[in-house]
């Protein structure tokens, strides 16, 4: 791990191969308990990030994204949702980064992106996969899960990895970068705390096709990644939601 601004503790960490997460810490001053926001880059011939982050963010992260590659090399932007930790700096990625675009659900793009964005989005069907060269990344729309009708998630075919955004958040500082100790009854007892899921009736069925992906990393949006059998951790999460 590597700390790119000693400050407020922002660093970056290589998780698997290609894909680095960007991890801000918030303390408990500002956020009860402590809080982690995450941004995940991915390089290739044509970079993209997952997650442009809170517009307040925008000089840690990019400090940190230029830790590893010039920031204007920068081909997409992309994100689960439309939210302001999801993409609150996006028009100021734009602006440093000449020839990228926003990624997001088609449903992102009707409803917000197209009207709040400075650069036309790349709106991906469901299913779609986008090759970035290096990484093969596949769109899949989860409307309402947790949030946003605009919902979805990439997963990256080659090291079998799901930027599964606000799934598995994860209270603290988000200290360690990759962990495969248990994560869902942390992430539980946040959710029963914050209440921030959308008791959407379709979210079995969601989780469901997720799990079948059977990711083996979980790039988590807040808090650490998560290694191991994903599919059967997607499936737990999915069998505590249907006992709510």
């Amino acid at each position: 791990m590597t700390l790119t601004n000693t400050e407020s503790g922002t660093n970056i960490h290589e998780v698997v191969e290609g894909i680095f997460r960007i991890s801000t810490p918030v303390p408990p001053s500002i956020i009860p308990g402590g809080f982690s926001f995450n941004q995940y880059l991915l390089v290739g011939e044509e970079p993209l990030l997952f997650h442009a982050g809170p517009k307040k963010m925008f000089p840690l992260v990019s400090e940190a994204v230029s830790s590893v590659l010039p920031v204007s090399s920068l081909k997409y932007i992309a994100f689960s949702h439309f939210e302001a930790d999801e993409c609150g700096s996006l028009n100021k990625w734009l602006a440093v980064a000449p020839t990228a675009q926003p990624v997001c659900s088609q449903v992102a793009a009707l409803v917000s992106i197209n009207d709040v964005a400075d650069r036309s989005a790349k709106a991906l069907a469901d299913g779609e996969v986008l090759e970035t060269g290096g990484h093969s990344l596949k769109w899949l729309d989860a409307p309402h899960l947790p949030h946003g009708w605009d919902a979805g998630y990439l997963f990256e075919e080659n090291t079998q990895t799901l930027l599964c955004g606000d799934l598995f958040t994860q209270p603290g500082l988000g200290k360690r970068p990759v962990t495969e100790d248990d994560i869902l009854e942390p992430s539980e007892a946040f959710r029963v705390t914050m209440d921030y899921f959308s008791h959407s009736k379709n979210a079995p069925m969601l989780l469901e096709r997720l799990a079948l992906l059977s990711p083996a990393t979980l790039a988590c949006m807040h808090g650490s990644v998560w290694q191991g059998d994903g599919a059967t951790l997607l499936r737990a999460l999915s069998g505590r939601l249907s006992d709510k």
